[in-house]
């Protein structure tokens, strides 16, 4: 029987509403044999995480979701298998915390100019108070009634023209996969089909992310379709890249994305763990 593997997931150290060693325990009480843990920009959720798939006899992959600017685009790229200690992965994500730390304050600051008070200190209570992503904001103004769910709050609040956007200045690629690479981990472009790409554009980002070093795309993801798992198969294949799969799992809120569900991949994908000492 096949393991249930997945890679991509979030907890409280980023945007995700479980605690790191809770995400564990969910995973495994849904069947999950291989875990990774890929909070947004952030190491600091790896060790309770390891510690507690440790005790449940999990295998834990160490991971991490790297916010990057490719071509004015919000493009985001998981590191696999990293090494946490890697001082040149953690000088980076520095430097991105510190523009989120930013970032956070001028949305609520534009949020306000739009007669939205309390968004930034909202945010901040439904985060961790160390990383505050849009999503808490989403969060806040939905307990607020400014919309009825999350992803009604980012198309009339978050997005580009709305009151409380705010342009990324994130990591460029070649930096983002050096990181990895540097930690000793597998770079991976996570829930391709998310990006507003034409087929064109999406093989431009995957052809210069295999020249920088970039190994990997997710397949199989909670953001994608069947027709879109075929569809990045073939992406896979014909770039050369190893085959992902991740829920991108950010808590019991969202039903429709839960573990322990993510179907195999399709027919002629390398999987990118075909290396690692586990069996698929």
């Amino acid at each position: 029987m096949a393991r249930q593997i997945d890679l991509h997931a979030h907890s409280t150290a980023s945007d995700g509403t479980l605690a790191p060693a809770a995400l564990m325990r969910r995973a495994h009480a849904a069947g999950v044999d291989v875990m990774a843990l890929t909070d947004h920009d952030t190491l600091s959720g790896l060790d309770e995480a390891a510690l507690e798939a440790r005790r449940l006899d999990m295998e834990f992959v160490p991971g991490v979701e790297v916010s990057v600017t490719w071509r004015a685009a919000t493009i985001h790229v998981v590191g696999l298998n990293i090494d946490p200690r890697c001082e040149l992965l953690i000088g980076g994500l520095a430097r991105l915390q510190a523009f989120r730390d930013w970032r956070a304050e001028e949305i609520g600051r534009r949020l306000a100019a739009a007669g939205i008070d309390g968004a930034f200190e909202g945010a901040r209570a439904r985060s961790n108070g160390r990383l505050i992503s849009r999503t808490h904001f989403a969060r806040f103004l939905v307990d607020n009634g400014r919309a009825p769910d999350v992803r009604a709050v980012f198309r009339k609040f978050l997005v580009n023209g709305k009151p409380g956007f705010v342009a990324g200045q994130w990591a460029g690629l070649e930096d983002a996969v050096g990181w990895i690479r540097a930690a000793g981990g597998q770079a991976v472009i996570a829930h391709p089909a998310r990006y507003a790409m034409t087929r064109t554009r999406l093989k431009q980002l995957l052809g210069e992310f295999v020249a920088v070093g970039g190994e990997g795309i997710e397949v199989v993801s909670g953001s994608h379709s069947r027709d879109d798992y075929l569809t990045m198969a073939h992406l896979a294949r014909t770039s050369g890249l190893l085959a992902s799969a991740g829920s991108d799992y950010h808590g019991p809120e969202h039903p429709w994305v839960e573990l322990g569900r993510l179907p195999p991949l399709p027919d002629g994908c390398k999987p990118i763990w075909k290396d690692w000492s586990i069996t698929n």
